[in-house]
């Protein structure tokens, strides 16, 4: 009876989790969340209780289009905000790569994602630099692994547009129609 109690009260061996998982989902843990928190800060183009960088300040009395003027507000916000949270991500996995005690697999995971991060920083200039020759007068793209959004200015879109774009970001970056999201501002 007595080693029956005594396996019953042994401590349960957990599985071990390497430091390199650690290292990496901290990592995207902390992407994710640099992400999340430039768009929660930047919705709808306004920063809170703050003016959006690139705003122009209107005063009553101007003839300003502040609708214009909003719309360029929030395309500067949302390209500057995607911008810091890539250099974030980039600094962290840059970190992991210059660490002395960081093994050769971890060090190649890394830069495997400061690759895919390059790729797809240049695919949005793409898509964002075909779209606006579509036409548009503003764009901007955000890729997030096999998804994709696109923001453009305007009102509502033809289906014409709609298929044009779709095949911009397909060519660009292989991202299939069904997981592209494309929405008006």
């Amino acid at each position: 009876m007595e080693t029956q109690l005594e396996v019953a009260r042994a401590p349960r061996k957990l599985p071990k989790i390497g430091r390199r998982t650690v290292v990496i989902a901290s990592a995207l843990l902390l992407i994710a969340a640099a992400v999340v928190l430039n768009f929660v800060l930047y919705q709808n183009g306004v920063l809170t209780g703050k003016e959006t960088p690139g705003e122009t300040p209107v005063d009553a009395g101007e003839e300003a289009n502040t609708e214009t003027v909003s719309a360029d507000g929030y395309f500067s916000a949302t390209q500057v905000s995607r911008q810091r949270a890539r250099d974030e991500a980039l600094e962290v996995l840059q970190s992991v790569v210059e660490n002395e005690n960081a093994d050769e697999a971890t060090k190649t995971e890394a830069l495997l994602e400061i690759s895919d991060l390059a790729r797809a920083m240049e695919q949005e200039a793409n898509i964002e630099t075909l779209v606006r020759a579509k036409g548009f007068e503003r764009c901007v793209a955000v890729i997030n692994g096999e998804s994709c959004s696109v923001v453009v200015s305007g009102e509502k879109l033809q289906q014409n547009q709609i298929s044009q774009i779709n095949e911009i970001v397909y060519e660009q970056s292989g991202i299939k129609p069904a997981n592209i999201r494309i929405v008006t501002r």
